[in-house]
């Protein structure tokens, strides 16, 4: 498929490998990939151009030039470079099944944590455009930053906004075995006051592959707290709708 898009393929095999391993700055990609940072950025430019390649802004920080990431868009791409090189040797002695059951499944969900983000933004943006969140969701991206408290890196899976009366909606997503407990309940509920101060956030969002702890389906209030199981993030329906629009 590289081939059909670009003459110098081992550059954008390179750059792609970095971002698919963890690297998705500019400077970190020309480090790692030994390429100039010229040379990186034209690439990126082409690769976004064929869809292969995402770049995300921190949603409230879009002028921040500094809160800029590239990641892989296809996720096809995506799983191609994050598992198949490695396993080059067990599949070319037609023993990809076993690599897949030994080294693949365990990390699936891993690999799954992104695409399962994607979907809950997809849901946010929809349950806010059709009233069924506390405000009028616009608008729906990812933030991340320091926390001034505990200054540290952090980040927020999902940040729906209603530009129009500035209030905000902070969702967390979880892809894993275990339901959602209070823990991580609780952090969710910390992070308001981390995006920008002219949003207010009226409601949070805790999105679940397996579902919610006793103890979180107790306390999480209606009104400030929903809870979204898998039934309904992908139910039948009106969802279709972006489903197809996020190529699910």
């Amino acid at each position: 498929m590289l081939t059909q898009e670009f003459r110098n393929v081992s550059t954008y095999n390179d750059i792609i490998s970095e971002i698919a391993s963890g690297a998705n700055k500019v400077n970190e990609i020309s480090d790692k990939a030994h390429l100039e940072q010229t040379v990186v950025s034209h690439a990126l430019q082409n690769l976004i151009a064929t869809g292969i390649v995402v770049r995300e802004k921190a949603i409230t920080d879009e002028s921040n030039k500094k809160k800029v990431r590239y990641n892989l868009k296809d996720n096809m791409f995506r799983f191609w470079y994050k598992f198949v090189p490695d396993g080059m040797g067990a599949i070319e002695l037609d023993r990809g099944e076993l690599y897949y059951y030994n080294v693949v499944k365990p990390r699936l969900p891993e690999f799954m944590g992104s695409v399962f983000e994607d979907m809950c933004k997809y849901f946010t943006l929809f349950a806010g455009l059709s009233g069924e969140l506390n405000c009028f969701v616009t608008a729906v991206g990812k933030w991340w930053g320091t926390d001034p408290v505990k200054r540290e890196t952090t980040d927020i899976d999902v940040v729906g906004l209603d530009k129009m009366s500035r209030k905000a909606v902070l969702g967390k997503c979880k892809f894993r075995n275990e339901p959602i407990d209070k823990k991580i309940y609780e952090e969710l509920l910390k992070k308001n006051g981390l995006i920008a101060k002219e949003y207010t956030v009226v409601q949070y969002l805790l999105f679940a592959k397996s579902g919610f702890t006793d103890w979180v389906a107790e306390h999480a209030e209606d009104d400030l707290v929903k809870l979204v199981g898998l039934e309904e993030l992908y139910g039948g329906g009106e969802r279709a709708d972006w489903k197809n629009a996020a190529g699910i």
